[in-house]
């Protein structure tokens, strides 16, 4: 089965709502009954973010996110479907499980 990124997309800092983390949960079971988890994770704010730059040398770190944007990711899953349709399945309930925008991309296979 091939791997994918489902990353939830928002424009805001706020943490889901306590509805919101209810349907994320069970959206959460669902994907581990049927075989399709590998992991999942909230991010805190990009302004909690540090960017890393060791390409030349002695590492460069900056406070914040790498690029200013309207929206940002705040979570995120890693989920295994064994083709594109399913995937794009399951992103549409996840979307719809976290009432944010999400977007889908299949991990680099080896």
């Amino acid at each position: 089965m091939a791997q994918y990124l489902i990353s939830v997309l928002h424009d805001r800092s706020d943490l889901a709502t306590a509805e919101e983390m209810a349907a994320i949960d069970a959206f959460n079971e669902r994907l581990v009954a049927e075989g399709h988890w590998v992991f999942a994770g909230g991010l805190t704010s990009p302004s909690t973010a540090t960017v890393v730059d060791g390409r030349h040398g002695e590492a460069v770190f900056s406070d914040g996110p790498y690029l200013e944007s309207k929206e940002w990711i705040i979570g995120f899953w890693i989920i295994e479907a064994p083709h594109l349709d399913v995937a794009l399945r399951l992103a549409a309930e996840g979307s719809k499980s976290c009432n944010r925008r999400v977007e889908l991309r299949p991990v680099l296979g080896e």
